[in-house]
């Protein structure tokens, strides 16, 4: 049997998600943003409803082209608030095609999100050690440092929590439990 983080055990989706992308590195803007996203609309909620609503923020959010999503306005949040394929808080609608914006300016100026997301994280994944998943922080000191950074910038639901989760969803952090097979793989 294939020893995995406990996390990612009984359920399909969460453990192909665990088995093919947690903790990779990811280099795309695209991606990243979409990661962005989910984890921001994660907030009080499970990660499970988020995976089960991927498919629709896919299609809602289209394919999280940066360009597309930044132009949404009121007839579009209208339209999305009633989209029961993704979490239906305004707030996040809103936060969602605000942040867009703001990573097509990251993007002018750093020449994209990846460089100055990954600048921000040290640039090199951190590999860490732990035995168990209680041991993993809800929050680091690099998580606290990124997130007031992003929010600085005018990004909205990216506290620390969520963005320690992005890290480790992003590959910046390497957060599989050392008995997990895919530990040593990414």
């Amino acid at each position: 049997m294939t020893s995995r983080c406990e996390w990612a055990t009984g359920n399909d989706l969460m453990t192909e998600y665990h088995d093919t992308e947690w903790g990779v590195a990811s280099h795309n803007d695209r991606h990243l943003f979409e990661m962005l996203v989910l984890e921001g609309s994660q907030a009080g909620l499970s990660w499970q409803t988020i995976l089960n609503k991927r498919v629709g923020y896919r299609r809602a959010f289209a394919d999280f082209d940066l360009a597309t999503v930044a132009g949404y306005g009121a007839s579009d949040i209208e339209r999305l608030v009633g989209d029961a394929g993704i979490v239906r808080h305004r707030g996040k609608i809103e936060a969602t095609i605000s942040n867009a914006g703001t990573a097509l300016a990251i993007q002018k100026e750093f020449g994209s999100l990846d460089a100055y997301l990954w600048g921000l994280a040290g640039d090199e994944p951190r590999r860490n050690a732990r035995t168990k998943l209680s041991e993993i922080p809800a929050t680091t000191d690099v998580s606290e440092s990124m997130s007031k950074a992003l929010r600085k910038r005018g990004f909205r639901f990216v506290g620390p929590t969520t963005i320690y989760a992005f890290m480790q969803a992003t590959g910046m952090v390497n957060d599989h439990i050392v008995t997990c097979f895919r530990y040593d793989e990414v």
